[in-house]
């Protein structure tokens, strides 16, 4: 017979809260779809979005880990959790292939549903940003009405971010990092620094002499290289359904979303790679 027999030892008597479906509260998860169309391709959308949110939250919590390792001198700490970072950023990358399979009409049968939202409002995505860089006080202003999340991003807004907990790390290790780099005004964007930058050409010179610090500027590049695609993608998926259509937040749509594409968040990490030189031969 082609079934499998259920095995004595299994608990088939359970109370709700010791179920799979208790303990990850499926009935509230599943139950937090509530289209506004009758279209069957809302469903999609919905999930996409909740789905990247729940990814979004996995990151941001490892992301601090990482801050809380690094900002204790423990770098090696680190490492693990960024490469768990790489595999959650993965999986919001392709994502988009999914929301890929809707054509163009099938999402204008429920725009209209979607009202004002939009993914700039993502409070979470603004989290992200601030932790790897890219404050922007006037970014809270969506979230005046929400006095928990506003509090909340307020407080990533004014802390330092990623990279700066790298270079102060790097100061107190005895690299010359300049003091306006170890203590500054942490809700404004950061700027580069030539200082900064003579720091890293000497890590990047002989990674070997100092590899904790490369390897750790090497992750960094990781996670914002796969931030960068994950933005691309996001554009032309966008593009791809709407063409140029403005956004239902009020943004210009694709026009808002390439000029992201030119933000840097750990700028001397790139430029230093066209400050290598060339070793000198050993005769």
């Amino acid at each position: 017979m082609n079934q499998r027999e259920l095995e004595k030892g299994l608990h088939l008597e359970l109370s709700r809260q010791e179920t799979y479906a208790g303990y990850l509260q499926l009935e509230r998860l599943l139950s937090a779809q509530t289209p506004r169309s009758p279209q069957p391709d809302e469903l999609l959308f919905i999930i996409q979005h909740q789905t990247s949110e729940l990814w979004m939250k996995l990151m941001l919590h490892e992301l601090d880990r990482a801050y809380d390792s690094i900002r204790q001198g423990e770098l090696e700490s680190s490492l693990k959790v960024f490469a768990r970072v790489a595999h959650i950023q993965r999986m919001l990358f392709e994502q988009w292939a999914v929301l890929e399979t809707m054509t163009p009409s099938e999402y204008l049968t429920f725009r209209d549903a979607l009202g004002r939202s939009s993914g700039f409002q993502s409070y979470q995505y603004r989290a992200l940003e601030f932790m790897l860089g890219n404050k922007d006080a006037n970014a809270l202003l969506p979230h005046r009405d929400l006095p928990e999340v506003h509090t909340w991003l307020h407080a990533r807004l004014t802390q330092p971010s990623l990279y700066d907990e790298f270079l102060r790390y790097l100061s107190r290790q005895g690299y010359p990092v300049p003091a306006d780099r170890v203590e500054r005004d942490w809700s404004r964007p950061y700027e580069k620094s030539e200082g900064v930058m003579r720091v890293f050409q000497t890590v990047y010179q002989e990674p070997e002499k100092h590899w904790l610090a490369y390897d750790l500027a090497e992750k960094l590049i990781d996670v914002e290289e796969r931030f960068q695609l994950w933005r691309f993608r996001h554009m032309k998926t966008v593009h791809r359904i709407i063409g140029h259509k403005p956004g239902t937040g009020g943004s210009s749509g694709v026009s808002f979303l390439q000029r992201a594409l030119a933000l840097t968040f750990f700028p001397e990490l790139w430029d230093v790679r066209t400050e290598l030189k060339t070793p000198e031969s050993t005769p």
